[in-house]
């Protein structure tokens, strides 16, 4: 039985990947997720001496593996994932490969952050390599809310721990803002002012459509005691479009010739319940927090597959990695249940952004911005 385990563990681990390729689309999903339960080392589920396990049950199990922040370190492709045990409790892992879109493979053990504020939950970090020369991670630090006996009451924090190696890890006092909970909180690679810069989501209550205005934006004068300032509103709540409930900061912001691009997750309301997807918009170079470009609609949203696991119709992204050659490869976890890549080279996911018109708004001002754009391509055609 054992042999048989490690042989199917080995088969997921080498199976191959390839780019569906489809016309139109800004970035290239690929078929296969790239990390799910099945890519979990046995040896974390199973005892596996036969004495004490003789039916080889597994004794701590793995729901699922999904929102993985990402790194490049030296020829190694490196994801953070959130993985969720059966006990629903989740906790963070490294995995690593040699390719941005397959063969990764888990770390022995997953990370300790340390146990120092007594928190009942920890998941969904971003990874940022920032210029101090500390990799930091930021994540949702959740706990019960003593103040509410309700039991689905949480209090949502944003946790913060450094290491310089992704194996020894120095936990930080979680940030506090003025604006009371936070989620989905990303600090910028590059200081700001000479200080420490972070993409926040302010929240009036946790997990409450409609609370906050938007992804913030503040600075913080000393890191290792993390009060963060006034939070500016950079991508902002809008009604009736993709991020009308609510919206989040995802992957670290990529830095291009004209401004910095964020890969964003926007939510609606719908009648079968909230929509998650992710959304791209760009900011300046100099002025990090000040929108330049904001493309209307989505950049992925929940197709076939992606649509079926624990919570149907989301997709959630926090981690890319920019490769040598200018490829982008964007980690993006479906119905928090698996992780998928999608890739694009950094000039096309530029052009997208830069290029895509916004949202028009208004339904009549829609149809005349389609109507502009077909005019445009009948007479395109007509002098072909």
């Amino acid at each position: 039985m054992t042999e048989r385990i490690f042989a199917e563990y080995e088969e997921i681990l080498r199976l191959p990947n390839e780019p569906e390729n489809k016309a139109g689309a800004a970035l290239d999903r690929w078929r296969n997720p790239v990390l799910t339960r099945a890519h979990v080392p046995p040896f974390w589920k199973y005892d596996l001496d036969p004495a004490t396990n003789p039916f080889m049950i597994e004794r701590l199990g793995v729901n699922a593996v999904f929102n993985s922040g990402a790194i490049k370190l030296g020829d190694k492709y490196v994801l953070v994932p959130r993985v969720e045990g059966i006990d629903r409790k989740s906790f963070f892992a490294v995995a690593e490969s040699s390719k941005p879109t397959e063969g990764f493979r888990f770390w022995d053990y997953p990370i300790d952050v340390g146990d120092i504020l007594g928190e009942t939950n920890l998941y969904d970090m971003r990874v940022t390599q920032h210029e101090d020369g500390w990799i930091y991670g930021v994540f949702c630090s959740e706990s019960k809310d003593p103040d509410d006996p309700d039991l689905s009451a949480a209090v949502a924090a944003a946790g913060l721990a450094r290491t310089k190696d992704l194996k020894s890890w120095e936990r930080l006092p979680n940030i506090k803002s003025s604006s009371g909970q936070q989620r989905n909180v990303l600090l910028h690679p590059e200081f700001v002012e000479g200080k420490h810069a972070f993409f926040t989501r302010p929240m009036d209550g946790f997990i409450s459509a409609g609370s906050g205005g938007g992804i913030g934006f503040a600075l913080c004068d000393d890191i290792e005691n993390p009060v963060l300032g006034d939070e500016i509103m950079t991508s902002k709540r809008k009604y009736h479009q993709i991020a009308e409930a609510k919206n989040g900061a995802g992957a670290v912001p990529i830095k291009s010739s004209k401004g910095w691009i964020h890969i964003a997750h926007g939510v609606r309301n719908t009648a079968a319940g909230l929509r998650y997807v992710i959304y791209a918009f760009a900011t300046s170079l100099e002025k990090p927090w000040e929108v330049i470009a904001e493309p209307g609609g989505y950049l992925l949203a929940p197709l076939s597959g992606e649509r079926t696991g624990d919570v149907s119709n989301v997709l959630f992204t926090n981690g890319a990695i920019v490769d040598s050659d200018g490829t982008v490869y964007v980690y993006y976890a479906s119905s928090d249940t698996r992780l998928h890549v999608a890739s694009a080279p950094l000039e096309r996911l530029v052009d997208y952004v830069f290029n895509t018109p916004p949202d028009a708004g208004r339904s009549p001002l829609c149809v005349k911005q389609r109507s502009e754009l077909i005019a445009k391509n009948l007479e395109f055609l007509r002098n072909k």
